[in-house]
């Protein structure tokens, strides 16, 4: 079987591609070195290995030797996988962005060999079709473009590359972050928001997390009930529809419509991590038992079938799988639908109870299936009637089900281990110990935090990598690696007040400032200053899916101040405040995380430290009645003399408080305390 440059790589996505009869080669200097002794335009193809569109791209024109032959002849063909390379596909996703106006994968960009795009878009049939020019059309089209108007096309690519450059640099001006500026996103999100079925905005509907997170703390702040509104009514939306997988737990990427039913059935780390917290953060306002039930339910799937023997996550399964009944056919969501007679078959008596819970028809519950995925299959969901809590012949016939799914082949794994996405993941489980009172979530974090720290960190330098896959870690980190890991090892430190999570937490912030931080204008870059093959340094400043570097960066900065009583991570996180506070003005729901980061610099540190003897069991009661309500500005802490005297280089305040008696409890604020409780 031929093979090509991407057989000797590590990423999936990029061995998915390794028999293409396309003479692929991976990003990097081999590839551009070629193009300039050539003379090639550089063909750049970005996905991810569980995209489902970018499956049938390599289908459609990947896999045809036609296609392969044009390819080879007229440019050097690259691929890059988005998760592994974020950088590289910010600056073409940027590109492709505002040359068409929208973005997605795959990715197909041309750029020259000295690596300035000309030409892009995102998925293109290999014909005339949908509306879109034919692959291999473009192909010829471009070529013979390259070969007899070359001028134009550097000309137009320099002036390409210089718009993006400014766009990038966007505005120099600074603002001080105000009250108003915090408050002001909740006007336009009450705006977009769909009081029916949760959510903002119409179809397709994202999760979004970014903006629970932020209205629950507008919330927390003004005690508007409309604001905890928008957020549970999102939550029970979410869960109750097919976008929730109600055998496994979890959550799949989106859905294609407006009430969460019909999804797209991959299944991403990331959105699992930032959903469990949303859920959790939920329970903690409202003591609802549903919201702590559906967190429970993201927990199991990553524990039961994302976590790699060494305790660390992968990072994403496919919405695609083979057809249990034809396996040499694949279909989106083939794994998780079901034919009715298929469960009348496994439940017996009990099917008729579980079809009307979960809305299963026997020609099936998808009207709208342009592709022909589901027809006479159901996607389980809860129709509006049905109870909000499982009655116990419903949960026992889930379990039925879900061993019977079980047997089914499963959709391909992505058994990359990113450091970013693990971070997330394992502040998520400090916060469902915490929440929950639940040992287990304690103890996967600390074993993905000792993979991460012992596998893709060194102490010496403060070098941080950004993969792990095939037993070699590679790729060095970028912002969101540092921030993401700096903020996992602070949730960590509340949770466990093990002082190693701290300083090291410490360590990659300053680390991070070093690296990243523009230090004429404030805020971060996403990747560090000389990298060669990067046409552009960016300053990621949207919260989308995942929130960006620069918010959570920030949040870390003023967290770390709290505790550390280092004025100068207060003073970088306000140059960062008033760097993005211009565009937060003009653009209020572009980075809600952010606002988070506003919220804590404008509402001060408060801090509930116990000083004690050993923690007993007197100081667990009173450490979980703390972490059990929802107070997003506190940080908890317990503190035996051992640990206070090994912060004390670190943390001289939180060490300096002394133990009165058995057990001394300390409640301060901007590191004034009132008189301390003293239990003998």
């Amino acid at each position: 079987m031929y093979t090509n440059a991407l057989a000797n790589e590590k990423s999936p996505y990029l061995r998915q591609h390794a028999n293409n009869p396309v003479d692929w080669l991976p990003w990097g200097e081999a590839a551009f070195e070629k193009a300039r002794k050539e003379d090639k335009p550089i063909f750049l193809s970005i996905g991810y290995s569980t995209c489902h569109w970018c499956h049938v791209m390599a289908h459609e024109s990947f896999e045809d030797a036609r296609v392969a032959e044009i390819l080879n002849r007229e440019f050097v063909p690259v691929k890059v996988d988005r998760e592994e390379r974020p950088d590289v596909d910010r600056i073409y996703m940027l590109f492709v962005q505002a040359t068409t106006g929208s973005g997605g994968w795959p990715m197909s960009v041309w750029l020259t060999p000295d690596l300035r795009p000309f030409f892009g878009g995102t998925y293109f049939p290999p014909d005339q079709r949908y509306g879109r020019p034919g692959f291999r059309d473009i192909l010829l089209h471009l070529a013979q473009v390259w070969k007899q108007e070359r001028g134009r096309v550097e000309e137009s690519s320099l002036d390409i590359a210089r718009q993006l450059q400014q766009i990038t640099a966007g505005s120099q001006q600074s603002l001080t972050p105000d009250r108003g500026l915090f408050e002001g996103a909740f006007w336009p999100l009450r705006r977009s928001f769909d009081p029916q079925y949760g959510g903002f905005g119409g179809a397709p509907k994202f999760p979004r997390p970014v903006i629970l997170n932020y209205l629950l703390r507008y919330y927390a702040g003004t005690n508007s009930e409309e604001a905890l509104e928008m957020v549970t009514r999102t939550l029970d939306g979410m869960a109750a529809g097919g976008m929730h997988d109600h055998l496994g737990g979890g959550f799949h990427r989106y859905s294609v419509d407006e009430r969460w039913f019909v999804p797209h059935f991959e299944k991403m780390l990331y959105d699992q991590a930032q959903l469990a917290v949303s859920y959790l953060e939920a329970f903690q306002v409202t003591h609802q038992s549903r919201f702590a039930n559906v967190a429970r339910g993201i927990f199991d799937y990553v524990l039961r079938d994302m976590t790699d023997a060494a305790g660390a996550f992968y990072s994403a399964e496919d919405a695609d799988s083979p057809d249990p009944e034809n396996p040499s056919h694949s279909g989106e969501g083939a794994f998780y639908i079901w034919r009715q007679s298929e469960i009348q078959n496994l439940l017996g008596a009990d099917a008729a109870e579980f079809c009307k819970y979960f809305g299963v028809q026997e020609y099936g519950n998808v009207a709208n299936d342009p592709q022909g995925e589901f027809v006479a299959r159901n996607i389980l969901y809860r129709p509006i009637d049905a109870a909000a809590e499982e009655p116990p012949g419903i949960q026992r016939s889930k379990q039925i089900l879900f061993e019977a799914r079980a047997r089914r082949p499963r959709p391909h794994l992505d058994n990359k281990i990113l450091t970013s996405w693990n971070a997330l993941t394992l502040s998520a489980l400090s916060l469902g110990y915490r929440a929950l009172n639940d040992e287990r979530y304690l103890s996967a974090a600390k074993r993905a935090a000792d993979f991460l720290l012992t596998t893709m960190y060194d102490p010496s330098s403060g070098r941080l990598l950004r993969r792990f896959c095939g037993g070699e870690a590679a790729v060095p980190g970028f912002l969101d690696d540092y921030a993401f890991l700096a903020q996992a090892l602070l949730d960590l430190f509340e949770s466990t007040f093990d002082p190693r999570y701290l300083s090291i937490s410490v360590d990659l912030a300053r680390r991070g400032l070093k690296s990243f931080e523009d230090e004429e204008h404030g805020g971060f870059f996403s990747t560090m200053q000389g990298e060669r093959d990067l046409l552009l340094r960016m300053k990621e400043d949207y919260d989308g899916a995942e929130p960006s570097g620069n918010s959570v960066a920030t949040d870390v900065l003023l967290r770390l101040a709290h505790l550390t009583a280092d004025e100068n991570f207060a003073r970088r996180a306000q140059r960062s405040l008033e760097a993005f506070s211009p565009k937060l003005e003009a653009q209020p729901t572009i980075a809600p995380q952010m606002l988070v980061a506003v919220n804590r610099w404008l509402s001060g540190s408060d801090q509930l430290v116990i000083r004690c003897a050993e923690i007993d069991a007197t100081v667990q009661s009173r450490l979980q009645a703390e972490w059990a309500q929802f107070k997003p500005g506190q940080a908890a802490i317990a503190l035996n003399d051992q640990t206070a005297a090994e912060l004390s280089s670190v943390a001289p305040f939180l060490a300096g408080l002394e133990r009165r008696g058995r057990i001394t409890i300390y409640r301060c604020r901007n590191f004034a305390c009132e008189l301390p409780e003293v239990i003998e």
